[in-house]
């Protein structure tokens, strides 16, 4: 906007001074359209976690955590592959990225009510929730034990 203001200004200065100025000076004067473009805003679009997730330290090749992160919501189950079962551990809010951002935290509030029928849910009304460097991470606490879930996208 400024630069708009600049090049009227100039070029009125440059007429009540004299016409003595050779046309390259005028030029020179000028803005070149590449130093335009250069100060033109790049847009980054929100960081986007929606999709599949899978644990990448499970103790277990066959038992792990798996998670689904849509629009306004975060599942997390535990899966047992040799038998094809899961078993509800998180069903909880998901507040996306308004943002490009290259890591992101969210406190997610659980749906106590879907999650108080399942025996492998957590206890836990409220659970935070990490993104950085491409992992998904949490606390999780089961028998007395506390490690934090590491998950990469499917």
């Amino acid at each position: 906007m400024k630069l708009r203001l600049i090049i009227p200004f100039a070029a009125s200065l440059l007429l009540l001074t004299g016409c003595s100025a050779p046309a390259a000076d005028i030029k020179a004067a000028t803005p070149s359209s590449q130093s335009e473009e250069s100060v033109a805003e790049v847009v980054v679009e929100p960081l986007d976690l929606t999709g599949e997730w899978k644990q990448t330290n499970s103790n277990s090749a066959d038992t792990y955590q798996a998670a689904t992160i849509t629009g306004e919501q975060i599942t997390v189950d535990w899966v047992t592959a040799s038998d094809s079962t899961k078993a509800v551990y998180w069903i909880g809010s998901f507040v996306a990225p308004t943002e490009g951002t290259e890591s992101y935290a969210w406190d997610s509030q659980g749906d106590v009510a879907q999650m108080e029928t399942a025996l492998m849910a957590s206890g836990d009304t409220a659970k935070a929730f990490t993104f950085d460097n491409d992992v998904l991470s949490y606390d999780l606490t089961a028998m007395g034990v506390t490690m934090t879930v590491e998950m990469s996208r499917q």
